[in-house]
This record gives structure tokens, C-alpha cells and sequence, in this order.
């Protein structure tokens, strides 16, 4: 009997607790990409920036492999805070040594929020950053406003070159897909419970457009969301009868097609997996607990015992 796996290309891992690492594996997912984003307050310093991105280059990819799942993270300052130009200023001098360390998979999640002239000029700059290390770039796009935001978002990137290939543009819905298709980007859809988008649209949408660069993500975060939103998607879509090769694209093989232009992400991370010791430290630290068995396991190869066929 195959497994299905799945990527989630759009987790914010650092506001979950361990047990979602658990249960996303158990469901079939294999890999995880963190974008940088609004942690819910403003931050006051830029050490808090480096801290920040430290961590989701650093221990969130230690805890996720606790469980078989490989970790990647996309760095970038975000719209809301590139209206504190201080922060904006002191954020983007640090933020190239960071785009450097291994798992990084792209520069984002950045673009407009209130879309403000200080957005705009950072949102530029890090546009330029990305064409200048090849790294992908991850948009986030408005929610107020959103089509007209989307649609200047992608002015933008072509003012600057940015081939539409190398660029994801999340968040999407129902008034944006067809534009961000038409124009040649990845068009990636956060299943949010209450916003965004929801399951349901999502496999209407999927039914209409079909497979071709369109990404399912969960946006998992602080706020009321769901890990699991991509297998329970894939698994809607399959009720639906969405055929097969068609979900296996849209919540796995595209991501892993554009976010693998980094050079960091390949199918091999997991597909031969390191072993799993839950006794192993990160800094001193565990994730276990007190009287918490730890899981040692050397696994098999994915592609020897259940891994889904590859078209």
C-alpha cells in the first residue's frame, strides 16, 4: 500500500506546540516551509529580529526532524513592520547573512500590507536581495485591497526583472487566481478557517484551473488555523473526485518544484531520511519531557516501503 505525502509550504511552526509536528507526520507530511512573518506585536530592536530568524533557522528544524519532518524556513521582513524604518533599515543589513544558512528556501514572506510608500521600498529591496543570491521569493498579499495589491505586487516584481517562475504569491482567492496564472506566477491558496480561503472553494478552484502551479498551504499560525489543512484538503478533493495526479501537484510536487530552485530543498531529504533519536539534544535542550519515552528508529527508505509513485 503507497502513502500519500504531503509538503506544507506555508507553516508558521514556531507558534504550534510539538504535538502538531506529531500529528502533520502521522498524516503524511513530509516537509515544512517556515516563512518569516508578524509575530502578533511589534517588535522594538533588531536583536529581536535575529533571534527570531535564528530560531526558525535553528531549533524549529531540529524539533520538526524529532519526527521524521523536514524543516525549511524562508527569511524576509514582512509589510507591517517595513513601516518602522529604523527597524526596516537595521533588519535589511542583517537579513543577507541569514538568506545564506543552510535550509533557506527563499526570501519572504514579504510584499504589501497597507501598501505605504515604506512597504513599497522594501518590498524592493528584497526583491533585489533574491535576484542577487537566486533564492525564490514568497509573497504575502494584502488582505484589505487584495486585488489591487496583488496586481501591483506583480507590477512590481516585473518593474524588477523578477522572473514570475521564481515567485510564489500567496494568500490568493477567487478575484486574484486567474491574473496570478495568467501572468506566470505560482498561485498558493492558505486554508484558514473563517478566512482566506477554505477547503471547499479551495477543490472548486482546483476543479476549475486545474493542477498547474497552484499550491495548497495551511498559513498555520497564532490565530485560530489548521496543520493539517493540506492533507485534509488532498482528502476533500479526493471525495470530490479531483483526480489523483492532479492533488499530488497541488499539495506537493509544485511546491517542491519551485521552492527546489534554492538549491536546499530536495525530495532525497526525506525520501532517505536520517534516523529519528528523540534522545538527541539541541543546545541542551529536549523536546520530551519528564518520563517521556524517547522514539529511536533508523527508518527505511521511504521509496522501498511506501512511497507514493512519482510521475
Amino acid at each position: 500500500m503507497t502513502r500519500t505525502l504531503y509538503i506544507d509550504p506555508h507553516a508558521h511552526m514556531i507558534s504550534r506546540t510539538t504535538d502538531d509536528y506529531e500529528r502533520m507526520a502521522a498524516a503524511g507530511v513530509v516537509a515544512v516551509i517556515e516563512p518569516a512573518f508578524w509575530i502578533g506585536q511589534p517588535r522594538t530592536h533588531v536583536g529581536t529580529y535575529i533571534d527570531y530568524l535564528a530560531l526558525i533557522c535553528g531549533f524549529e528544524r531540529f524539533r520538526a526532524g524529532q519526527f521524521g519532518i523536514r524543516h525549511y524556513c524562508c527569511v524576509g521582513l514582512n509589510s507591517k513592520e517595513a513601516n518602522h524604518e529604523a527597524l526596516a533599515e537595521a533588519v535589511l543589513e542583517i537579513l543577507p547573512r541569514f538568506a545564506l544558512k543552510e535550509g533557506v528556501v527563499a526570501i519572504g514572506e514579504i510584499g504589501y500590507d497597507e501598501q505605504t510608500e515604506l512597504e513599497d521600498r522594501y518590498f524592493r529591496r528584497q526583491i533585489e536581495l533574491a535576484k542577487e543570491l537566486s533564492l525564490p521569493i514568497l509573497i504575502h498579499t494584502p488582505h484589505r485591497d487584495k486585488k489591487r495589491g496583488t496586481r501591483r505586487t506583480m507590477d512590481v516584481l516585473e518593474e524588477h526583472g523578477m522572473d514570475p517562475a521564481r515567485v510564489v504569491i500567496d494568500h490568493n482567492n477567487e478575484e486574484t487566481v486567474e491574473e496570478v496564472l495568467e501572468r506566470g506566477y505560482w498561485a498558493a491558496f492558505s486554508i484558514y478557517p473563517h478566512t482566506k480561503m477554505g477547503n471547499e472553494r479551495m477543490t472548486e478552484i482546483v476543479r476549475r484551473y486545474g493542477p498547474e502551479r497552484i499550491i495548497v498551504d495551511s498559513a498555520c499560525d497564532w490565530g485560530i488555523s489548521d496543520p493539517l489543512a493540506v492533507p485534509k484538503t488532498a482528502e476533500l478533493m479526493r471525495r470530490r473526485g479531483i483526480p489523483e495526479d492532479w492533488i499530488r501537484k497541488v499539495t506537493y510536487a509544485n511546491a517542491l518544484t519551485v521552492y527546489g530552485l534554492s538549491g536546499e530543498m530536495r525530495e532525497a531529504d526525506w525520501l532517505d531520511p536520517p534516523p529519528i533519536d528523540q534522545r538527541t539534544l539541541y543546545m541542551g535542550n529536549t523536546i520530551l519531557r519528564g518520563g517521556q519515552e524517547p522514539r529511536i528508529e533508523r527508518p527505511k527508505r521511504l521509496e522501498d516501503q511506501e512511497r507514493l509513485e512519482i510521475s
